[in-house]
Parts: structure tokens; C-alpha cells; sequence
């Protein structure tokens, strides 16, 4: 990704949408924020959940492929154990 002045911009075509939804859109705006500014911010935040969406669904292809070569898995017990433990780690962090 390009940053900087030497960076081109492009549009994106108009988007249609009901009164109601742009009115929505417009109630939760944030002092100073533009609708295109948070039209721009929800498509950049859609862009990174998709790409890590994207991974992650590849990650577990890939693991669950190599066990299968392997024969080697992981015990369900021990999977959920680590997962609990991460979670209770981020419960204490957001805490």
C-alpha cells in the first residue's frame, strides 16, 4: 500500500441506499466526522476483517492438511484448554 503525496486516489461509484439507512448512518456520526469519512472507515475495516477472515480459513486448511499427511492432531482437550486460557488472558487485559 502506497503512502504519502506520490499516493493516487480513485472513486468508488455512488452508493444507494434506503432514507432510513442513510439516517441511521447519519445518528451515529461523531463530532466532526463526514458520512464519507465513515463510509470509507466501515469499507477499510470490512477490507482488513475479510483479509484476516481470509487467512485465518487458510491457516486451518493448511493445518488440517498437514495433519491428515502426518497423522498427527492435536487432542480436542488440549485445543480447548489453550483457548480458555487465551480467553481468560483477554478478559483480564479488557478488564
Amino acid at each position: 500500500m502506497q503512502t504519502g503525496a506520490s499516493m493516487k486516489t480513485t472513486f468508488i461509484r455512488s452508493l444507494r441506499v434506503s432514507p432510513e439507512l442513510r439516517k441511521q448512518a447519519e445518528e451515529v456520526l461523531e463530532q466532526g466526522e463526514t458520512l464519507s469519512g465513515f463510509v470509507l472507515d466501515a469499507l477499510t475495516r470490512s477490507i482488513e476483517y475479510r483479509k484476516s477472515r481470509q487467512a485465518f480459513i487458510a491457516r486451518g486448511l493448511s493445518n488440517a492438511a498437514r495433519a491428515k499427511k502426518t497423522g498427527k492432531y492435536a487432542p480436542a482437550d488440549n485445543v480447548i484448554g489453550k483457548l480458555a486460557r487465551k480467553l481468560i488472558k483477554a478478559k483480564q487485559r479488557a478488564a
